[in-house]
């Protein structure tokens, strides 16, 4: 098995303590050791998503993956990387895989479970962390690859998993009893992309009537009033709001409020508004930074004691995936998400404008873009490494 590497690589590394605050810290590749394989990062996307796993990047464990020196963070992206050196069985350099990387120009592996599939990382620092993040999937065998759409792949397959969760983990809550789903942050990726879910959902399941019918449920982003004009263009929403018309919002129709943002003020002005008309209150991203309510999607649960006594929750995309894979198994679980996969990759062409960077200084500068909010809706931020 070739075994050459390249001599010198990069990573990106951001303060803990100040998402602000980066540097471009150069060191020599490592030596690929027996068992070991290197991969090449090629390919990455950049989304309000990273800044999620930053942000949570203690309490989620999502510094863990990608270790850095005391104080900063090597925060995590979605992409392609190419195998370049092996001493790993199974794993032949130039195989080209999806999944988890750092934001940096390799990342060294231990492959497990290796197949014609892809392997995972078995690395012992990653024993404990969450499996759906340590999978890297061979685009030879992957069923939802096309190579001429891997810059929608980066930007919005990883959201587009916790949308399809999301969606799926409201629908199977009954929505907590509610008439209308209330979500912030409606221009954000994953925002939308549940949306477009809970709309096909109840275009599936419910009446021809749609949010009025007798099982039908309303729709509603909220928004800046600079994105409001592109928020209500996607036609995921059967109403955008902006974040100072809360007051609008029905008291008739029980809400469940998907919060991307973790604004404590609009929840606390939503909380004022609804009152008891407010059925649950998850968290799902944190677009403003502040810190999230405490719980967890598995506190949740689904019964009307959970429902009663708790009344928000945190959203984690992995619970509900194992819940999934029980139910349906891995291989029914696959099917219906690349049913929904294909009907939104279709739908989003037309939302997003997608930017190239190369190299270090251009993600650290679309990083801090990103992260500060400059970002437009619009773009979508691909970089080759």
């Amino acid at each position: 098995m070739d075994t050459s590497a390249p001599h010198s690589g990069w990573r990106l590394l951001v303060s803990r303590d100040d998402l602000s605050t980066t540097t471009l810290e150069t060191a020599p590749v490592p030596e690929v050791q027996p068992g070991e394989a290197l991969l090449r990062v090629d390919r990455v996307g950049l989304t309000a998503n990273n800044v999620t796993y930053a942000a949570l990047g203690d309490s989620f464990r999502y510094w863990e993956f990608f270790p850095a020196p005391d104080g900063w963070g090597t925060v995590p992206v979605w992409g392609f990387a190419e195998v370049v050196a092996s001493r790993a069985a199974g794993v032949t350099p130039g195989t080209r895989v999806y999944g988890y990387l750092p934001s940096g120009s390799h990342l060294l592996v231990r492959p497990g479970r290796a197949d014609e599939r892809g392997f995972r990382d078995a690395a012992p620092h990653r024993a404990e962390l969450p499996s759906t993040y340590n999978r890297y999937a061979s685009t030879t065998h992957d069923p939802g690859y096309a190579a001429d759409r891997e810059d929608l792949q980066v930007l919005y397959r990883p959201l587009f998993w916790t949308s399809f969760l999301l969606a799926d983990w409201l629908a199977d809550q009954e929505l907590f009893g509610a008439r209308a789903v209330v979500l912030s942050s409606a221009s954000s990726k994953t925002a939308y992309g549940t949306a477009f879910e809970l709309r096909e959902h109840r275009e599936r399941h419910g009446t021809a009537e749609g949010p009025d019918g007798p099982d039908g449920h309303e729709i509603v982003g909220l928004t800046s009033p600079r994105n409001r004009a592109f928020t209500e263009s996607l036609g995921c929403y059967d109403r955008v709001l902006t974040y100072d018309e809360t007051g609008l919002l029905s008291l008739e129709r029980p809400a469940v409020y998907a919060d991307f943002a973790g604004d404590e003020a609009l929840t606390a002005a939503l909380r004022a508004h609804l009152g008891g008309a407010l059925a649950y209150h998850v968290t799902v991203g944190v677009t403003h930074q502040e810190p999230a309510p405490a719980g967890s999607l598995a506190e949740a649960g689904s019964g009307t004691e959970t429902r009663a006594s708790s009344g928000t929750g945190m959203f984690f995309a992995p619970v509900q995936l194992r819940k999934r894979v029980g139910d349906w198994g891995r291989d029914g679980l696959g099917e219906r998400f690349g049913e929904a996969w294909q009907r939104f990759g279709a739908a989003v062409e037309s939302w997003v404008d997608v930017m190239h960077g190369h190299g270090g200084e251009a993600l650290q500068r679309v990083w801090h873009d990103v992260q500060s909010g400059r970002s437009t809706p619009r773009t979508g931020h691909v970089l080759t490494l």
